[in-house]
This record gives C-alpha cells, structure tokens and sequence, in this order.
C-alpha cells in the first residue's frame, strides 16, 4: 500500500519562506500603491454596511407606536437579523471564492440596500420580520469579500494591517450611524432615516463598480507593485473555475466541506467565537450596564458611552501594525500572529474585574481596554483566512466559516447575558466574569489548538 503524503498547496510558499524571503523594495508613488485604495474602498463599505445595521436599533423606540410593536416582540426583530446573517455566511464565502469579490460585495450591497429603503415602507411585524432576515442575508457577503480582497492585494508583511482598516469600517459605521439616525428622525420621521441610509449604500454600490479593481485585471495593478505584493506572498493568482473550460491548476484539490476536517479551521472557529461573544456585549447590553450597574444619566451615556468603541480603533491599527511589524523583523507567521491573537485576549479578560473596582471610571477603563484588546486580535484573526487557505479559491471560504461561529456568538451570547441578568437579579457580575473566561478561553484556543499558521497540508495518495 502506497502511504499518503502530505504536501502544501501548489503554488503557495511554505510559511518560513513567506515571512522571510527577500521581496522588492516598496513601490512609491500613489500609482503603486493602488492596494490602499482598495483597502479604503473595503472600508467604507463596512462603514455603510454598520450604518444600514444600525439603523433598526436606534429608529425601534420611534416604530413601536406606528407598526403597534409590543416589548416581546422588539427582541425577536433585533435578533432575525443574526439567523440569515450567521447562515448566509457559509455560502457566500464559498460563492465570492467561486465568482470574485466585487460581483459577490456588489450584489450583497444592492441587496442591503434596497431592503433598508423597503424597512422604511414597513406596515407591521410580520413584513419588518421578513425586512430584518433579508437584510442578514444581503449582508453576509461583507466580511468574506474584504478578507478576499486584502489576501489578494497584500503581501503577507502588510495583510493584518490593511484588514485592521476596512474591519474598522465596524466601528466607524456604528458612531456615524447614532447622530445621522438620530437626526434624520428629528428630521422626517424613522421611516426617512431608512429612505436616506439605504440610499447612501446605493451610492456605495455604485462605486464600488467603479473604482474596485481586481488585482490581476489589465491596468488593475502597476508592474512595480505586482512584483512587490506577489514576492511577498499575496494571494494573487485565481485557479480557473470548474465550469470554465480552462485547465485546472497542478496539485491537490481541497473540497468545501472537507476544511471542517482541520484542527486549525476549528481553532479559528472557536477562538472567533469567544472573541466576538465579548464584542456583543459592547453592541449590545453595555449602554444598559453603564446605566443600570453605574448610575449613568442619558448626558453621561452618551459621552461616556462612545469611549471604548474610539479606543478600539486604536487597538485595532495597533494590532495590525504590530503583526506585520514582527514579520518585517523576521518573525515567521505563526509567531507573529499567534503573538497578537494571544497576547489580545489575555489582555481583554480584564472586563472580569470591571464587577470588583467601586469606581465607574475605573469600570470604563477597564472596558475600554478590554475592548481595545479585543479589536487589537481582530485584526489578525481577519488575516487568519488568507494565511492558511490551501489555495486561494479557499480564502473567502475559510473568513465565511469563521465569521459564521463568530455570530453564533451574536445570538448566544445577547441571550445568555440576559438569562443571567434575571436569574442574578439584574446583576451584571455573571456576566461579565463569563465573558472574561470566554476571553481566556479564547487565547487558549489561539496559543494550543492552532498549532502553526500556515496553507493547510493536504493529504493525497
């Protein structure tokens, strides 16, 4: 019996190669650098993709008289959205891997944003109900087209720090969208502020057809910087499609379903999910916590309440230059990214010990960094997919089974806060002491289950 061996993908370098092999110098000039427009481009679509989000929850206290939405339905509105969201993004990674990035953004986009500007047509639960799952599906395509996006425009040394930008688009999205919502309906009432949001996002669609470049096209990319993102181990080349008619690429091939069979493809799983169990609470139950647990009035809510969300931003460009700076220095791959996975969710169990300090300062504080610590591991945990996707058909399908588990956590986790929350008599100690764990859990998971960050080996006779 001939005994299988196992081999990386054709075509990808081994990681210690990737991260230390000579490259180019870095091309100068706004003409090389077309790569960080596409990065902004990704940017602003997340941007507008948290705005259109939003917009539900700061217009339901203004909908409940007009749709006669009673308090147990509000919940049920709010958490629709997460089903399609969270199933969808299975498909969808598989689907941009098959037929590009911009096709797959651009038709999740045109989706979102019609169903925004049809919400603001809505006469009652039951089409508001349909509204929010259709809204979840149309935005399933977002985070696996920008991870797409970057594994083909970026060299390995830059990866974590352009997904750092466009992931902010989350947090931008989400403080650009309270006063605009908020406005809008002072303005005109909700049903404007959906007309105008999912309008805007038409806008976007519109230029993301225009401006976005694929990395391979004619024109798409200059020689120099071609040469400089290829060296340094982009995801550049797209193996033809099966229907295509061309000759399929040399090497093993690697089946969607059979990516499940990885340890680290488990480990991205579970390590995303308990990050963004954490990031939930943020989203979610933290303006309650400020006001329930620490006495804070609507005026200290509201200025007070924006400060983690700002301090993410840092950490995330903090955690995408770092990974990258350690891979410029020499560092291999795993070292650098396993580093900042761990290191960030070490960092961000510190929520446990906002129950025990006296002070709602100190609380903030101690949020405020949890949540910095958090968005500083994001930023390699979006670079995860392109890092070990055996070929590059398989990046967008690796960043949609991941971002799947990770909203897994979205339902679960705004749920179990609020069973504890009633089962503790509205104490917020249960809660946040499991989100520190979940946090601990979660660099275990990083440092021990994913043993190298590298293509996947596959297996072949």
């Amino acid at each position: 019996m001939k005994t299988p061996r196992v081999v990386a993908a054709t075509g990808t370098p081994p990681e210690d190669e990737t991260a230390s092999a000579s490259a180019p110098p870095r091309p100068r000039g706004l003409r090389h650098n077309t790569r960080w427009l596409m990065a902004f481009l990704c940017f602003l679509g997340m941007t507008v993709n948290y705005v259109d989000r939003a917009t539900i929850s700061i217009s339901l206290p203004y909908m409940t008289d007009d749709l006669h939405i009673g308090p147990e339905w509000q919940g049920v509105i709010l958490s629709m959205f997460f089903v399609t969201y969270a199933l969808g993004q299975l498909p969808a990674g598989a689907m941009i891997d098959r037929y590009g990035e911009k096709k797959m953004f651009a038709i999740g986009g045109l989706i979102w944003s019609l169903v925004t500007v049809a919400t603001g047509f809505v006469r009652g639960i039951g089409s508001l109900l349909v509204a929010r799952l259709a809204l979840g599906a149309g935005e399933a395509p977002a985070y696996p087209s920008c991870a797409k996006s970057v594994s083909r425009w970026f060299p390995v040394r830059e990866r974590a720090l352009a997904n750092s930008v466009w992931d902010n688009g989350a947090r931008a999205g989400t403080a650009v969208a309270a006063p605009v919502v908020t406005a809008l309906i002072a303005w005109q009432g909700w049903r404007m502020a959906f007309w105008v949001t999912g309008g805007v996002a038409l806008l976007w669609v519109a230029l993301w057809l225009k401006a976005y470049r694929e990395p391979s096209a004619a024109g798409g990319i200059s020689a120099e910087e071609r040469a400089y993102v290829t060296a340094g181990g982009a995801r550049l080349e797209e193996p033809p499609a099966e229907d295509s008619g061309e000759a399929a690429p040399e090497g093993p091939a690697v089946r969607w379903r059979d990516l499940f069979r990885y340890r680290t493809v488990w480990g991205m799983m579970i390590g995303f999910f308990c990050l963004n169990y954490v990031i939930y609470f943020f989203i979610t139950w933290f303006p309650s916590y400020l006001v329930d647990a620490r006495g804070f009035d609507l005026l200290k809510l509201g200025f007070y309440g924006a400060l983690p969300g700002l301090v993410a931003i840092g950490g995330s460009l903090l955690g995408g230059w770092t990974s990258d700076t350690l891979l410029r220095r020499g560092w291999s791959v795993t070292r650098a990214r396993k580093t900042c996975l761990v290191c960030g969710m070490l960092f961000s169990s510190v929520i446990a010990f906002a129950v025990l300090v006296p002070s709602a300062m100190w609380a903030l504080t101690l949020l405020s960094v949890s949540y910095a610590s958090l968005a500083f591991s994001a930023a390699s945990v979006a670079s995860l997919p392109a890092d070990v996707a055996p070929t590059p058909r398989h990046v967008a399908s690796l960043g949609g089974i991941q971002n799947f588990a990770s909203n897994l956590a979205g339902v679960l986790g705004s749920t179990t806060t609020g069973l504890l929350l009633g089962f503790f008599n509205h104490s917020f100690v249960a809660p946040l002491m499991l989100s520190g764990a979940l946090c601990v859990v979660g660099a275990l998971t990083y440092g021990l289950v994913i043993k190298r960050v590298e293509p996947l080996r596959i297996a072949t006779a």
